[in-house]
């Protein structure tokens, strides 16, 4: 960036700090929302702001910029480096701390990109077609229904939400509103994963009664670190990253990636485990558990976490399938002999292969008092190039449905119903027992006491509408 042209950046981002500063509305609603411009038609450019730019908001901004028809209208992060996109300006101690996930902020955007601090601000714009959402996930369910009710679609990402009663708020937004809505759970927008979806359900396999998947990054032996308390570093809003959660002590091992690690802002069961619980249960047409049981807790990784370093819930489906999905963070090696998630059908098994796609089937093998015959044919499909990038396939999916005002890959109601898996493990875990879960109703049926974590009050000013 050149000196003028950082110091032109600089100033319109101070200008527009100053007045999120003096600004005093704390939400939209039907008197104060701003006209939306009408739907783009089908030759017509989107423009699109973004509300969270730190890693996974920068790959997002990567993946809508490669699009012809989407102009980036505006940045929005807490984080001051991120909005004017200098690499040079983040902290040494955050760089220290997050490594390769600070982003290298390398975009080529155009002079007019208007930046923000305060999300609300973006949120007024009459001229933003649709926003994306990238921050936080105890920030999802405010900013998501905010935009709704501005009049913008919305992209948010996984997982939809921290509490379960959020995701049933923004999913009635979504409706209320009438806006397109897509999650970020990007299988849903592969070629390969929508044709399993249709062969499994049609018998490929047989019946499906077990299917696994595994999150496995061996922490071992200093995780995120320990940090001590300390000031938060020049250019962060450390009251308004915590939003709607209690106030506390700025840690660097907290936001802007590390997060996932603390209980309050995320999890890893719901950073991981949404992906595999959401893919398993689309193939084989199922909507919610019926009970689940979690097991685990921090026994080998010495740093600040609060969520577990190894955790293996199992989910018993209506149908009497189980789906089961480990997280170890204190040990390496895949369990499964191929592929990212494991099917495992009275005909045979099925080994989807990620994000390239590709598959591998294996026939079961006849067990005792069986006649010995192989039941199905093996069968094996190798990755397909044009599906590699899944991120940009769910964008594009996300676009034409702005234009066309059709259902995404995967909207509100689909990614609040799979969000719902990670969240009730993390439930169980807490309450150290073995919940059942009415989906109609989205009660726990035997544990009240486990009822009081669908939710949790909200710091003021902030409120879920």
């Amino acid at each position: 960036m050149s000196e003028s042209r950082e110091k032109t950046t600089r100033r319109r981002f101070l200008k527009n700090s100053a007045a999120a500063a003096a600004a005093v509305t704390l939400g939209l609603n039907s008197k104060t929302v701003p006209l939306a411009r009408a739907a783009p038609g089908a030759n017509e450019r989107i423009r699109v702001g973004f509300i969270g730019v730190g890693n996974r908001g920068s790959q997002l901004l990567r993946g809508f910029l490669t699009q012809s028809d989407v102009e980036v209208a505006a940045l929005c992060d807490v984080y001051e480096p991120y909005i004017v996109r200098d690499h040079s300006e983040v902290d040494k101690k955050l760089l220290d701390s997050l490594g390769s996930t600070v982003p290298q902020m390398t975009e080529k955007l155009g002079a007019n990109v208007a930046r923000y601090k305060d999300f609300r601000r973006l949120l007024e714009r009459k001229d933003i077609d649709a926003v994306v959402i990238a921050t936080p996930d105890h920030w999802h369910s405010i900013q998501a229904i905010m935009a709704c009710q501005a009049g913008k679609d919305v992209y948010v990402e996984k997982p939809l939400s921290i509490t379960i009663v959020e995701g049933r708020k923004m999913a009635e937004a979504a409706k209320q509103y009438n806006r397109v809505v897509q999650v970020g759970l990007h299988r849903r927008s592969s070629l390969t994963y929508q044709q399993l979806a249709r062969d499994v359900q049609a018998g490929k396999i047989g019946k499906v009664t077990v299917a696994r998947a595994y999150r496995i990054s061996n922490m071992y032996p200093n995780g995120i670190g320990k940090y001590p308390d300390a000031e938060p570093p020049k250019g962060l809003d450390w009251d308004m990253w915590l939003g709607p959660r209690p106030e506390r002590a700025y840690k660097d091992n907290i936001p802007l990636y590390k997060f996932r690690w603390w209980q309050s802002y995320s999890s890893q069961m719901a950073n991981w485990g949404v992906h595999y619980c959401d893919a398993i249960r689309w193939i084989i047409a199922e909507k919610a558990p019926a009970s689940i049981s979690a097991h685990g807790g921090r026994f080998a990784v010495d740093d600040d976490r609060t969520v577990p370093d190894t955790m293996e819930v199992i989910f018993e489906l209506a149908s009497g399938a189980l789906i089961i999905f480990g997280q170890y963070e204190a040990s390496s090696g895949s369990p499964l002999p191929s592929g990212e998630i494991e099917l495992r059908g009275t005909l045979g098994n099925l080994y989807p292969g990620g994000e390239g796609g590709g598959y591998t089937i294996v026939p079961s093998s006849p067990g005792q008092f069986q006649q010995a015959k192989t039941r199905i044919q093996p069968e094996e499909k190798k990755a397909q190039d044009r599906n590699k990038d899944l991120t940009v396939a769910h964008i594009r999916n996300f676009l034409d449905c702005v234009k066309t005002r059709a259902k995404t890959n995967c909207d509100m109601e689909t990614g609040h119903r799979s969000t719902t898996f990670a969240l009730l493990a993390n439930i169980a875990l807490a309450t150290k027992s073995r919940i059942e879960w009415d989906p109609r109703n989205e009660r726990i049926t035997n544990n009240e006491k486990a009822n009081e974590l669908l939710h949790y009050e909200y710091r003021k000013p902030w409120k879920l509408s």
